[in-house]
Order: structure tokens, then sequence, then C-alpha cells
């Protein structure tokens, strides 16, 4: 069973480039499957397993408390793992097929007023190194629309200098972003005064040009590549200090890009590419 779990993750990972929070998210979820039914049901081959395994799973699911959401993601990380077993012919019939999904309640996505947008941009001391590196963050992300995930993948080659960033988001789909005045403004002060001090003194005139082109953007206090847990922490930490609304969250800064381009006449397919989204 495990190695079929192993060949259908770097199926995930190689072939259709998903992202590599949801791998570990389709390795945890199937892992726990299989213990279940190998600890419930004695099931020991993926295809000795039967929806009867799969509804009892979710019902247990359902008993522990997970909400909807929760429930409906694992049984979409299902479906297309059995799926891809069919399709390959390790498996006869698709146990999920039959599935239905719970019924989610639709609510409008959190975002922020441009008040409060203003507050939480500068936020941030802008005398110190993190500080200026914070508010490069913040001013980037509202600027552009991008994930947590994607700022974290910026490089230097990719920011030096320019109103556009290329970017690659889920599924390696690649796409433009703009800056905007106040993003550039922030991102060079970030690049001039605050960059060379975080990765310990070595200046990019010292390295060279070209040397660090692929050099990460963002760095740590410790010289190192900001991570994804960082981000959220410190954009938690910014948000609660100006508007401790319930439901806000990092990715409410991509909700606010779209709502602010959309309440200024943006186009909404145009709205749609700049988020990255197929639909």
């Amino acid at each position: 069973m495990q190695k079929s779990i192993d060949t259908f993750l770097g199926h995930l990972a190689n072939v259709r480039g998903a992202a590599a929070l949801t791998v570990r998210a389709y390795a945890r979820d199937l892992q726990r499957l299989s213990d279940f039914v190998s600890r419930e049901a004695q099931v020991k081959s993926w295809d000795k397993v039967t929806d009867a395994h799969l509804r009892r799973y979710l019902a247990e699911l359902t008993k522990a408390g997970l909400s909807r959401s929760s429930i409906a993601r694992k049984l979409s990380c299902f479906r297309t793992f059995f799926t891809y077993l069919c399709r390959h012919e390790l498996l006869k019939v698709n146990p999920a097929a039959g599935l239905t999904s719970p019924r989610l309640a639709r609510k409008l996505p959190e975002f922020l007023y441009p008040q409060e947008m203003e507050k939480l941009l500068s936020a941030p001391p802008a005398d110190t190194s993190l500080g200026r590196r914070d508010r490069a963050i913040l001013e980037v992300l509202y600027s552009t629309g991008l994930r947590v995930s994607e700022l974290i993948s910026l490089t230097l080659g990719q920011a030096r200098d320019g109103t556009e960033l290329r970017v690659v988001g889920k599924r390696n789909k690649e796409r433009i972003v703009f800056l905007g005045k106040s993003a550039r403004s922030a991102l060079d002060a970030y690049l001039q005064f605050s960059r060379p001090a975080l990765a310990r003194g070595e200046s990019e005139e010292k390295l060279g040009p070209d040397s660090n082109a692929k050099a990460p953007l963002f760095l740590n206090r410790f010289g190192g590549k900001l991570t994804d847990r960082s981000i959220r922490r410190l954009l938690h930490k910014y948000l609660m200090q100006v508007c401790a609304r319930h439901g806000l969250s990092p990715h409410s800064l991509r909700h606010t890009f779209a709502t602010h381009l959309l309440e200024g006449g943006a186009d909404l397919r145009v709205i749609q590419e700049l988020l990255g989204h197929s639909s």
C-alpha cells in the first residue's frame, strides 16, 4: 500500500506540478487512511478497500469533530488517488466514485477596508532592518496578490528592479504581477538598507551583480530564507495589531487585493489572471 502512495505522490509532484504543501497534505491523508483500513478492517491492499471502508473512515472523522471543509478536502484526495490507481490499472473499481462531499456553507472571503490596509502597511517600524523587511513583504503582497508560498520563492534576480514580477504559482503556472509605486519603494529600501545587514554584511557589490541572482529575496534575522510559517506568523502579528477582526488571516491580503481592484473598476478576468486562478 505504501508503494502505491509513494508512486502517486511522485506523479503528483513531478507530472502534475502540485505544490509541496499539497503533496505533504495528500501524503498525510493517505497514510492515515491506510493505517485505518489496516487496523480496523485488516485490509492490506488497495484493491480490497470498498466504499464502506471509506464511509466508516469519514464517519470517524466527523465524530472526531473535523469540519465539513476538512472532510471534503480529504475525500477529494482519496478520489484523486483512487482515480490514479484505476488509470494505471492498479485497481479495477474506484471505491470513492460514489461518495458525495458534504455540502459546504458558502462564505464571502474576509478582507481589509482601505483604512485598515493603510494602518497595516504602516505598522512595521521604518528604522530597523526587520521593520523595513516586514513593510516590503506587506506592500508586495498587497500590490501583487501573491500567495505566501509564492512570496517566499521570490529571488533577488526577480525583484532587483522594474515594476513586474514573473512568478510561478500552483501547478507550475507562470504569470506576471505588478508592483505599485509604494511596493517598489518599500522593496528598494529593504534591498538597499536591510537585506545586506540581514545577510551578515555580504553586500550585493561584494558578491557581484549576478552571483546571487538566485538567492532568496526575503531573509530572516539569521540570514537564512524566510519560511512559509515565519511569514504567516509575522502577518498574523501585524493583523492583530491593527484590526483584530474575527476571520482575518494572511490569505485575507489576497482577498483585499482582489476586492480593492474590483471596487476600483478592474475587469474580473484581469483579476483572475493576476491571482493565478483557473476559474
